[in-house]
């Protein structure tokens, strides 16, 4: 009797997370604007509580920002932000990559060509939201693979506050596209069993996301970026 009130409770707060995340994505909710439990208790016919519980999953993924006596309201994100995470990302990863390439399987390389496989799809339908499951699911077997439990939990806490501008950037024209396409070479590094290679081929993946992302940032600022399209560089990568 007491499980049908929670699989309800879990279904409802799936919906306010899904609600909120593709409001933000899709620009109807702003950089700075109040996300207001009252209209939301009221659209989905709940307590706040679940509301609220929703509001702190999304903003431990950096989606929003709960401020004390005013409310949640849309993270505003800056360059120095994007810079930063993808910095880091580039570091930590790229570490792992190194590491991974002496201990993956011959096993663990066709997975990793199996989801690929499966991304080129995803890409080709814009289908964004699975492929942005599928593509941590490429992230995460290397990373596993590097055997090093401590590194693997720096870069979960790490991308988990930043789901949105992962999600963000792989929402940009071409950028799975492109996503796919470096999966393939860091692939062949992992055959070729070569740490340096995989190394600079995944720091380079996690600088091109970094990129276009601050471009578009840009853009819709009315700015004219600063570098080069990410795209036109790729023919120097």
């Amino acid at each position: 009797m007491k499980k049908k009130p929670i699989e309800r409770h879990q279904t409802l707060r799936e919906k306010i997370l899904e609600t909120i995340r593709d409001a933000i994505l899709c620009g109807v909710l702003k950089p700075g604007e109040k996300v207001a439990e009252p209209e939301l208790a009221e659209r989905f016919g709940i307590s706040r509580t679940p509301i609220r519980e929703a509001f702190r999953q999304l903003e431990s993924e950096g989606y929003l920002t709960v401020i004390p006596r005013r409310g949640a309201v849309v993270t505003a994100l800056s360059e120095r932000d994007v810079k930063e995470f993808y910095a880091i990302k580039a570091i930590l990863e790229g570490y792992a990559a190194r590491m991974a390439a002496k201990n993956l399987s011959d096993r663990d390389i066709d997975r990793l060509e199996s989801i690929n496989d499966k991304l080129q799809q995803l890409a080709n339908e814009g289908d964004v939201k699975t492929f942005y499951r599928v593509h941590n699911e490429f992230h995460e077997l290397f990373i596993r693979a590097a055997g090093n439990e401590k590194l693997a939990e720096l870069i979960n806490q790490l991308v988990m506050k930043f789901n949105r501008p992962r999600l963000a950037s792989l929402s940009l024209p071409g950028r799975m596209q492109i996503s796919v396409d470096e999966h393939r070479k860091i692939i062949e590094a992992f055959k070729r069993r070569n740490p340096d290679e995989a190394d600079n081929l995944v720091r380079k993946t996690a600088s091109i996301g970094g990129q276009l992302l601050i471009q578009s940032m840009a853009r819709e600022e009315g700015r004219e970026p600063t570098e080069k399209s990410v795209l036109d560089q790729m023919v120097d990568i």
